[in-house]
């Protein structure tokens, strides 16, 4: 594995860590509206949320960066005068 592969491997754990509690706050908070057994379920399914949707967000931002630099080299090839 090199640097880039860890590197992108490192933002996405972080990336499913952050959604995971954050999805696991709000669906216990609004399990906690029904009960305590409702807030120990919605917080495992909002974290399970959670952890999916950070999942997808990073390699949707490594897609467009990567379509970013792309498109930015391609500028650069393009004479001006």
């Amino acid at each position: 594995m090199d640097r880039n592969d860890a590197t992108a491997h490192f933002r996405r754990m972080l990336s499913r860590a952050r959604y995971a509690a954050i999805g696991a706050a709000i669906g216990a908070g609004l399990g906690g509206l029904f009960g305590k057994e409702a807030a120990s379920t919605g917080g495992a399914v909002g974290a399970l949320l959670g952890a999916t949707f950070g999942e997808t967000r990073v390699s949707a931002r490594s897609r467009f960066d990567k379509l970013r630099a792309r498109s930015e080299e391609e500028f650069k090839r393009i004479p001006l005068e």
